[in-house]
């Protein structure tokens, strides 16, 4: 929770910053506030502040021979990072919840599948040997 609020608080940070140097363009260019034209004077910047990871590559099309192996693991790692595990409780009561379904679609299935052979049976008057 706290990570989520850091990243709250750092994009927060980042939109003041921005506001800021938008706010000081348009004060040194004067600008006015009502004019459509001031959009084309101030391109929205690439980097709002946010640190670069070290795991990120942005173009994957770089990556050749063992590289692309590395890069495949080090894209994996960051990605299990943000992976939020159940507890052994919340673990517990999905797994119970699947195995109960299981159950019960297999007694449906096979009670379907008993009525398609009662009536294959009925119809064609074959007897199973």
């Amino acid at each position: 929770m706290a990570k989520r609020q850091r990243n709250k608080r750092s994009a927060r940070k980042a939109r003041q910053q921005e506001r800021a140097r938008v706010e000081a363009a348009r004060e040194v260019s004067g600008a006015n506030p009502q004019d459509d034209s001031r959009k084309s004077l101030f391109k929205k910047s690439k980097n709002t502040g946010r640190k670069a990871t070290k795991n990120i590559v942005v173009d994957k099309t770089e990556r050749t021979g063992f590289g692309k192996v590395t890069g495949y693991f080090s894209d994996v790692r960051s990605e299990m990072h943000m992976v939020t595990w159940p507890s052994r409780t919340e673990l517990r009561n999905y797994s119970l919840a699947v195995i109960v379904t299981l159950i019960v679609f297999g007694v449906a299935i096979w009670l379907v599948d008993t009525g398609f052979v009662a009536a294959l049976v009925q119809f064609t008057s074959l007897r199973q040997g």
